[in-house]
């Protein structure tokens, strides 16, 4: 008989309740208090229980991925709030300072927040987004969190509490009616936070509207997810599990293909039998399950880390699809890489690896024009370089065409390259 397993997060404040908090020193203790007051904290006894190895402490992989480090605030804005909160400063006194380091941390990178915000007859559309021709993003309000946070966290401002840096939307009326007026679209991506966060009759909601026959076009609806390794219960244990599997097999029933981006960041989160049993119940019910992740210090910055996962994915049935590089916001400093490395570790992992696994790309940047891929590092004309290419662009032309970058060992993003050969643009504009 189901047990409803659906639970309380252990919150920056609640993880003083835990076993665990005896488990850490008074450093690793004030540290999670006072970087969390800035950058949100949240986890969940699955991953506090049978993730973390807590023989690791700090420098554990899974520890670094979900717990606030004190290295992730630059060191004055650390002492700023650790001396507040020392000093038992009021709300109204801290606010104003951990808004002011959450505004400096480039809260929406790639202009995610407006530039890619589409209009129905006039009017802006609330949590849409619509970069490339063919695929929307869609941000169900109720799907705006997650079962436990990554540090590295890219939406991390989603989570914060501060309304004008969130975006979310209530209905799929509008979406529905901007899909009906742009046939090029074929994928629609389901995201957050977390949409599986949600119960399946309020993720029924969003995703039904989506299967009618006005909408045929649609070809392609994806579920971007993290808790096929946070939350594996959700597929298996929950009352409700059943019930997302059936969801799962009328979204396929429909002719629509079903993908779970299933974010995996070290293959210690497909260790434990549950998780192994999400991914089989997942692909029973007709969902593809394509793996992707960025590659950030302190958790999987080493080239076995990426072959084992990607090995072990393929044997389960999943599909490698994304080596990306950390994004620039939030705590990128502490997490970065440099590109020259991120390619490095890319390709060896890669040359570890059977064909099977080499569907994966990377490493790609999800920058303001649009996806980019290091190809390789040459020689040409004289000059050393890095090879690029778009594998999606906000100008469909780019995609696919190699382009070059001065080689620039210290580089960690694309608007740190600059274009080789003495050329002002990668492309000339037209």
């Amino acid at each position: 008989m189901k047990t409803n397993l659906r639970y309380t997060p252990i919150t920056d404040r609640s993880i003083v309740r835990h076993p665990v908090w005896d488990r850490l020193d008074a450093e690793l203790r004030e540290s999670i208090q006072v970087v969390s007051k800035v950058l949100p904290f949240r986890t969940n006894r699955y991953v506090v229980d049978e993730l973390i190895d807590w023989q690791k402490i700090p420098n554990d992989p899974m520890f670094q991925l979900t717990f606030a480090q004190k290295e992730m605030l630059d060191p004055e804005d650390y002492r700023r709030v650790r001396d507040l909160l020392r000093a038992g400063a009021p709300k109204e006194e801290l606010e104003p300072v951990v808004h002011g380091i959450r505004y400096g941390l480039n809260p929406h990178p790639a202009g995610q927040l407006d530039a890619n915000v589409p209009t129905l007859d006039g009017r802006p559309l609330s949590g849409v987004q619509h970069k490339y021709r063919e695929t929307v993003l869609f941000f169900p309000a109720q799907g705006q969190t997650c079962h436990a946070y990554c540090t590295y966290c890219f939406r991390w401002a989603q989570f914060v509490g501060m309304s004008e840096l969130r975006f979310a939307a209530r209905a799929t009326d509008d979406l529905v009616a901007y899909l009906k007026a742009h046939r090029e679209v074929t994928d629609v991506l389901i995201t957050g936070g977390d949409p599986l966060i949600m119960k399946t009759e309020v993720l029924r909601r969003y995703v039904e509207p989506l299967l009618i026959p006005e909408l045929e076009h649609v070809r392609n609806i994806r579920i971007g997810t993290k808790s096929l390794a946070y939350w594996p219960d959700r597929f298996v244990g929950d009352l409700d599990a059943d019930d997302l599997l059936r969801l799962f097999e009328e979204v396929v029933a429909s002719g629509r293909h079903l993908a779970l981006m299933g974010h995996y960041s070290h293959p210690v989160e497909l260790e434990p039998g549950v998780a192994r049993r999400a991914v089989s119940r997942a692909r029973s019910a007709g969902a593809e399950i394509r793996l992707q992740a960025p590659v950030v210090r302190h958790v999987n910055d080493r080239s076995d880390v990426w072959s084992e996962l990607w090995s072990t994915a393929v044997t389960l049935g999943m599909i490698p699809y994304y080596f990306f590089v950390e994004r620039d916001t939030g705590p990128k400093r502490y997490f970065e890489i440099p590109l020259v490395e991120a390619f490095e570790i890319f390709s060896d992992a890669y040359r570890r690896v059977s064909g099977l696994c080499r569907s994966v790309r990377g490493p790609s940047m999800s920058a303001h024009p649009g996806k980019a891929r290091i190809v390789g590092i040459e020689q040409v004309a004289g000059e050393k370089v890095l090879v690029l290419e778009f594998l999606q662009a906000r100008d469909p032309s780019w995609v696919s065409r190699p382009f070059f970058a001065k080689f620039d060992p210290h580089a960690t993003w694309l608007d740190d390259l600059e274009p080789a050969f003495g050329e002002s643009f990668f492309f000339r504009p037209d």
